[in-house]
């Protein structure tokens, strides 16, 4: 039998006379070189690889009656069709090679024409803005004024009345008095007190402010956050399609100016394999761990009330002695004439004053924390 062999850049077919041609692509295998398919093809010889004649040697079945003619296709085939560059590949859990671009998020460019898919949008350089807090204020606290029922004549005829060899005489309210007439513990006219007139000047202790707790409140809405904290953006681009360079590298787009050519997988406690020896980590997300804490009041200071106290001679509350205005910062004193009679009293309460309780809270605290990290490495 005999048996005619084409070798034909790329392409060897061969053929017997009784059956159908057998057609082999790409470069020979060991196997077709032991097996006679492949004999000379490439071996370097006049007519091999670089030399003339096509693919085999001089006496192999290419010879001089080869279609390829000039310049055979043989080793630098992969190289001669890949226009980018050759780049090891990507090994078992990283993907790739990629075109990685970063830097200020105003500058992200769009993928190169030749690796037009976007395969990975990250971010880097996590900054830590200042958190706005709302305003923290308090509502004032709920105040009462509770009436005195400490009313006493004395016998001294100057106030406080209270110097050394004063008699003082209760005309006090009763207990939970609210201040309608009464005629409790009258004081005759003219009553003597070792020989003085028992009433010769009239003291009203202070009434007392009892006071709840302020209820705090955010006085202002919080401004709105600031949208992006990252200062770095990174974006990978891959190609539509990879190809072999002749060494079994991975044929890519050559990396434009501002690109790196790069591998990546997630998380960051991979290493660099060889072949890329920079890293750089990069980040989907952030987690926001700021807040703000919570507003609070102190204890109310500065509450105060005041009360119209009258006094009467007579016991209904219609013949008027002396009507005084009476705060609760200072107890109230007042001289009246020698010896008048005391016979009723009565008050109303004029003002309360609830005072006021300091803010606290409002402060940030916390952090922003990257998360999803991504680990690049890219060829020096």
């Amino acid at each position: 039998m005999r048996t005619a062999r084409f070798v034909l850049p790329g392409l060897l077919l061969i053929a017997g006379c009784d059956q159908e041609p057998i057609i082999i692509t790409g470069p020979c295998t060991p196997e077709e070189i032991r097996l006679g398919y492949c004999s000379g093809v490439g071996a370097g010889g006049e007519g091999g690889a670089g030399g003339q004649g096509g693919a085999g040697g001089e006496a192999g079945a290419g010879g001089e009656a080869s279609v390829s003619g000039q310049g055979g296709s043989g080793g630098d085939m992969h190289s001669s069709l890949c226009s980018g560059q050759c780049a090891p590949p990507a090994p078992l859990g990283w993907f790739g090679p990629a075109l990685l671009w970063f830097g200020p998020t105003e500058a992200v460019p769009d993928c190169p024409a030749d690796a037009p898919t976007l395969g990975y949008e990250g971010f880097a350089d996590l900054q830590q803005p200042p958190m706005d807090c709302a305003l923290c204020a308090c509502d004032p606290p709920e105040a009462s004024c509770a009436l005195p029922t400490g009313w006493a004549a004395s016998s001294s005829v100057s106030c406080p009345g209270d110097e050394p060899g004063t008699v003082m005489t209760s005309f006090a309210a009763p207990d939970g008095w609210d201040g309608a007439c009464t005629a409790a513990n009258p004081i005759p006219e003219d009553q003597l007190c070792d020989g003085e007139p028992c009433v010769q000047s009239l003291t009203i202790a202070a009434p007392s402010v009892a006071t709840g707790a302020c209820t705090p409140r955010i006085d202002a809405p919080p401004p709105v956050p600031r949208a992006d904290p990252w200062a770095t953006r990174a974006r990978a681009c891959l190609p539509g399609a990879y190809t072999a360079c002749e060494d079994a590298t991975t044929c890519l787009p050559a990396a434009p100016s501002g690109f790196l050519t790069c591998i990546y997988h997630e998380g960051d406690d991979a290493s660099c394999p060889e072949g890329y020896a920079v890293r750089h980590v990069f980040f989907e997300d952030v987690i926001d761990g700021r807040e703000c804490t919570p507003c609070g009041c102190g204890d109310p200071t500065g509450a105060s009330c005041t009360l119209m106290a009258s006094v009467y001679r007579d016991a209904a509350c219609t013949d008027l002695l002396a009507s005084n205005l009476v705060s609760s910062s200072v107890p109230f004193c007042v001289v009246t004439p020698p010896g008048v009679g005391l016979g009723s009293k009565s008050a109303v309460i004029a003002d309360v004053e609830p005072g006021a309780c300091a803010p606290h809270g409002g402060e940030p605290v916390g952090e922003l924390q990257a998360s999803a990290p991504s680990t690049f490495c890219c060829m020096a």
